[in-house]
């Protein structure tokens, strides 16, 4: 699957467990397709931090390429 339909399924496991009619078996069984979709999701993410690259321009007007600065994890 791709990042887009991995996401689009975790927006659909969210609403089926805000419905009331699903039921406990279906919500455990949910909720542990989120979570590895979760590990998923968070895993690409920090890979495309890491392959990142910020374009700067020179002082001769040339484009150049530094990586990404890694922020500190703040909350």
């Amino acid at each position: 699957m791709s990042f887009e339909s991995d996401l689009k399924r975790m927006e659909e496991i969210a609403d089926l467990l805000k419905n009331e009619n699903t039921g406990l078996e279906k919500a455990i069984k949910l909720y542990q397709e989120a979570n590895e979709l979760g590990k998923k999701l968070s895993k690409t993410l920090s890979d495309i931090q890491k392959q990142a690259e910020v374009v700067i321009s020179s002082d001769e007007n040339v484009l150049e390429t530094e990586e990404l600065e890694e922020e500190d994890d703040k909350v």
